[in-house]
């Protein structure tokens, strides 16, 4: 039996969400706090015996706390929710084991069971909280309802976990409903016990040598795996005999019992301290005999020179760690002598600690292969845990299917009408369900099959960190990449706060991103080229302020449904931003420049122009340099300059070099500083108000189209 899906609700800052499950490995990522660890947190509170504090409850739900102490009424209180949701096949022994579990069960595929913590019994409550903070004068208490509840044992106190097997029923009209059956509360525990079984690898495992309170030695996980995994009543009396005799005699007793796992870790590809191999000796006394005391040594099996525990990297020892507990979980399970749990979750949190790149790459293979010995070792091969993992590594999310990610994401709660505070809730979104549209570009038919193969080839390929930003930018190629760190410092140093990935996608495929980034809710911004072209025939490179110009960019035909220049370049700013889509596309217009009184439009069609036009005087004195004389007039000029940058010797990466490495500032294209600001105002809203000269406070400007610029 597999855990199919879970449904939370009013649990910190998943308001309601529904989760899918994955057979075999599942994987949540995310932003920093998104939610990824309260998912987990649900389980320890509902099945591994942590209580529930208030500040589990959502944010949304505090404020019901209060309306229950006004009204008395007890539907204003919220419960905190669990739904398990189990697949199951009728050929295996499970599903009879289920069927006497919950014997009312008509859908014999699937079995449902929801876990709900709230107030016991309402009108006591309140009676003693009156008691305990009677009201004033002006009919307010001197604590709230929910201070009560976090003080001491109150919450607990007043609150209990209620229990009910579910159904999903159809209906005459094909709707489908869910249908609870209450369970008495000593039954449910009872039941729960025998459906799941959920083991933890926190992410604060503090691998160290010392033996203080906030640290795991190494050692201590396998003598911890010896007590509760091995044969210890036939260790007991060899071990006070060893122990009389000789100590030598019990570490080739330990090599002997450890042998297995300690093959297991040779397997898991991480070389120790110069190819250093791992021993076991005996460290006991006679009176410490029995509580399995070890000390793991690394030797080199040449010289047999042994370094304590100490001289290896955390990172070894964080892997091997973790693969001692995977094996101890999935062990203790097989070897539940009578109404084994009939699933089994462990969930593993920031596996990434201090393993290097390549060993985050094999870090699942790893541990199946752990599990999968485990398995056969008791001739339960078919026995399988499901795990779920929380990462912040792309190295991790690289080595896995697309379709087991699972993307948390930040998100305003139920309800709220303000969109520009603090979001307090999260989304979950299963990639296994992201399904991109059909598309035609430049009269070429693009399967959903094929964008989707697109982006799992490309985010596998570049290690994508998406699915960690807080939105995201899409460029053009190498040049825009190398100065969009100084761009974003001179136009919108805000965003230095921020987590942004910056993709490298091209114009011909900044659109496949599209649906994704949709998907995800992701913020974008768009930074590509005008690429006009000839406007009949073949699309041969042209000028800009060519007659009837055509664009050859992909991206912003489909985006902005614009084919022509003179169309593109009449856009406003806020025609280029999509609210419903998240979404702002920046592009060049035409440069006004200005020099001895005369003044000409140039429109550039990449960035390297765009640059060139709007640091018009560094180009004049020198300072910057195309490479060729930039002659008096402006009109040629601006052919000098187009054909210059057009050509094949014109070096884009070294041109965007010298401009970071020059001593005299220069200005950002105004289409990317007014992009980059709109991405400010989306992340970080507006500006604090900055004083004035005169004392009076100002707003900082947040840019428009008639900026000219920022200077870098």
């Amino acid at each position: 039996m597999k855990l199919q899906k879970v449904t939370i609700s009013n649990f910190r800052r998943l308001e309601k969400v529904t989760i899918d499950i994955e057979e075999k490995e599942t994987l949540f990522v995310g932003p920093n706090n998104s939610g990824k660890t309260s998912a987990t947190a649900i389980f320890r509170a509902f099945l591994g015996g942590r209580e529930f504090k208030i500040h589990d409850f959502s944010v949304s739900c505090l404020t019901d706390f209060e309306q229950f102490s006004k009204t008395g009424n007890s539907a204003d209180l919220p419960e905190i929710g669990l739904d398990l949701w189990f697949e199951i096949d009728p050929n295996t022994i499970a599903f009879g084991r289920v069927f006497t579990l919950l014997p009312k069960l008509s859908d014999f595929t699937q079995v449902g069971f929801r876990l709900r913590f709230g107030i016991d019994d309402a009108k006591k409550l309140r009676e003693e909280y009156f008691a305990a903070y009677p009201a004033g004068e002006d009919g307010r208490h001197a604590r709230s309802l929910s201070q009560y509840l976090a003080t001491d044992t109150n919450l607990n106190r007043h609150a209990a976990t209620r229990y009910a097997s579910l159904e999903e029923v159809a209906a005459d009209d094909g709707e489908t409903t869910i249908v609870a059956t209450p369970l008495e509360p000593d039954e449910g525990k009872r039941l729960v016990r025998q459906l799941v079984r959920a083991e933890f690898v926190d992410a604060q495992r503090n691998i160290n040598d010392d033996d203080n309170s906030r640290s795991n030695r190494l050692s201590a996980a396998f003598a911890s795996f010896y007590r509760k995994n091995l044969d210890q009543a036939a260790y007991a009396v060899e071990a006070h005999q060893v122990i009389d005799e000789n100590n030598a005699a019990l570490t080739r007793h330990y090599e002997k019992q450890f042998a297995p796992l300690i093959d297991l870790i040779k397997g898991l590809g991480v070389p120790s301290v110069n190819d250093r191999e791992l021993k076991i000796i005996s460290s006991l006394s006679p009176e410490s005999a029995l509580r399995g005391n070890t000390e793991l040594l690394y030797v080199d099996p040449h010289r047999q020179h042994e370094l304590p525990e100490l001289y290896n990297g955390l990172g070894f020892k964080n892997l091997i760690y973790m693969a001692i507990q995977a094996r101890h979980f999935h062990t203790q399970w097989l070897a539940t002598p009578e109404n084994r749990p009939l699933c089994l979750l462990i969930f593993i949190e920031e596996p990434e600690v201090h393993l290097h790149a390549q060993v985050q790459q094999s870090f699942i293979a790893n541990i199946w292969s752990v599990i999968e010995d485990s398995a056969k070792a008791a001739g339960q091969s078919a026995l399988m845990p499901q795990i779920i993992i929380t990462t912040h590594s792309s190295h991790i999310l690289d080595a896995i299917n697309f379709e087991k990610v699972r993307y948390f994401q930040r998100c305003h709660l139920t309800g709220e009408a303000a969109k520009d505070g603090i979001r307090n809730a999260s989304d979950v979104r299963s990639l296994r369900t992201f399904q991109p549209e059909a598309d035609v570009i430049e009269g070429v038919a693009i399967s959903p099959e094929d964008t989707l193969t697109f982006l799992k080839r490309y985010l596998r390929l570049t290690h994508c960190d998406l699915f960690f930003a807080d939105a995201v930018i899409l460029v053009e190629g190498a040049a825009e990449k190398l100065l969009l760190p100084s761009m974003i410092e001179t136009s919108a140093a805000r965003l230095r706060a921020c987590y942004l990935t910056i993709l490298e996608v091209g114009g011909a495929y900044a659109h496949r991103f599209e649906g994704l980034l949709d998907f995800l809710r992701i913020p974008y911004l768009v930074v590509t080229d005008l690429d006009s072209v000839e406007p009949t025939g073949y699309p041969s490179t042209c000028r800009a302020d060519v007659a009837n110009a055509r664009t050859s960019n992909a991206s912003l035909k489909k985006l902005c449904g614009k084919g022509t220049v003179a169309e593109l370049v009449a856009m406003s700013h806020s025609d280029k931003i999509s609210a419903s889509k998240d979404r702002c596309i920046a592009f060049e217009y035409g440069v006004l420049v200005s020099e001895g009184g005369a003044q000409f439009e140039m429109i550039p069609r990449t960035l390297e122009e765009a640059i060139a036009y709007e640091n018009f005087a560094l180009l004049r004195t020198g300072t910057l340099s195309i490479g060729k004389v930039i002659p008096a007039p402006l009109p040629d000029a601006y052919t000098v300059i187009y054909e210059r940058i057009g050509s094949k010797d014109f070096k884009k990466t070294d041109f965007a070099m010298d401009l970071l490495a020059a001593k005299s500032s220069w200005t950002v294209p105004t289409y990317i500083a007014e992009g980059l600001r709109w991405l400010e105002l989306r992340l970080c809203g507006e500006p604090a108000p900055q004083p004035s000269q005169d004392g009076k406070a100002g707003t900082a400007n947040t840019g428009g189209n008639t900026d000219a610029g920022t200077t870098a």
